[in-house]
């Protein structure tokens, strides 16, 4: 296991109860450390941890995607040799995840490409894993797969960058699941009704056909900070949601859910709009209406 985070750490800590033994590898020294803790076998390079391994060897990486990624796959295709496996559990562009198995492959080295869906509660609940590449590396790793996904929770996709693609639609489905329970629960929070806002995300949890695992999680925020008062309203974006509309324009499917619900991201970031005051001031250009002038500083 390669990056120590909070999806890599709890990964391992899964493999090792279902009985795999895991060496480790993570820039941060106290990373390994904690892990060493806990029953994995560390090492202080990429070197080294190849060095640990039996053949055909297994690496799994959970790194971000990007550079990270880039160089440690890189660094992983001059010390692995034929027959041996890298899977990239990140969220890395399918185009990329394409372009670095061609790579590898040249050096007789498979690379899958592995959409992790499971956040902090895949330790308990297991990670669905969406996985591409070549049939023969899948069935080497199969075994990793079945420990850390749930009964039926994982599936070989398709060919080399398909697990990422479906991760990365997987991804844009939630940007819209989630602008849909926001909109709805501040069209309650606004309403002249004095509403129980945990009371009802209590509720629709049992027979409602809007009842899903995201607004468990909703409900137990809310009992946590009834008003959301300690969060602020600021919502960042991974990109997948950008390249799920890249994906949508490529195929000339429209998918105005998904982008409206990117878009909002993108004004949630905003202290002030450009825009808006665009708007306003042409309203009172061509129709005399009243604007809000900014509080002297």
């Amino acid at each position: 296991m390669v990056g120590l985070g909070r999806m890599g750490g709890n990964m391992t800590v899964r493999l090792q109860r279902r009985g795999h033994q895991v060496v480790v590898y993570d820039p941060s020294s106290e990373a390994v450390e904690a892990a060493v803790a806990a029953g994995a076998e560390g090492a202080a390079s990429l070197v080294e941890l190849a060095s640990k391994l039996p053949d055909p060897k297994v690496v799994w990486m959970m790194v971000p995607a990007g550079n990270i990624t880039e160089s440690t796959i890189r660094e992983l295709g001059g010390i692995l040799g034929d027959g041996d496996v890298v899977v990239d559990g990140g969220n890395s562009n399918w185009h990329d995840s394409q372009r670095r198995a061609e790579q590898l492959a040249a050096g007789g080295i498979s690379l899958l490409d592995c959409g992790t869906s499971g956040g902090i509660w895949g330790l308990a609940n297991g990670y669905c894993l969406m996985i591409g590449g070549d049939r023969d590396a899948v069935a080497v790793v199969e075994p990793v797969f079945m420990a850390l996904a749930p009964d039926d929770g994982y599936a070989h996709v398709g060919p080399s960058g398909a697990g990422h693609f479906v991760k990365m639609v997987h991804n844009g489905i939630e940007y819209g699941l989630l602008a849909a329970y926001g909109e709805g629960f501040e069209i309650m929070e606004g309403s002249a009704f004095d509403l129980d806002l945990e009371q009802i995300a209590g509720i629709w949890r049992y027979g409602s056909v809007v009842r899903s695992w995201l607004l468990e999680l909703l409900h137990d925020a809310l009992v946590n900070d009834p008003g959301l008062a300690e969060i602020r309203g600021y919502v960042d974006d991974s990109g997948e949601g950008r390249w799920t509309l890249e994906a949508a324009i490529d195929e000339g499917i429209p998918a105005p859910i998904t982008a409206l619900a990117l878009f909002a991201r993108f004004a949630s970031r905003q202290d002030e709009s450009f825009s808006a005051k665009v708007i306003a001031a042409l309203r009172n250009e061509f129709g005399g209406h009243a604007v809000k002038t900014e509080e002297p500083s």
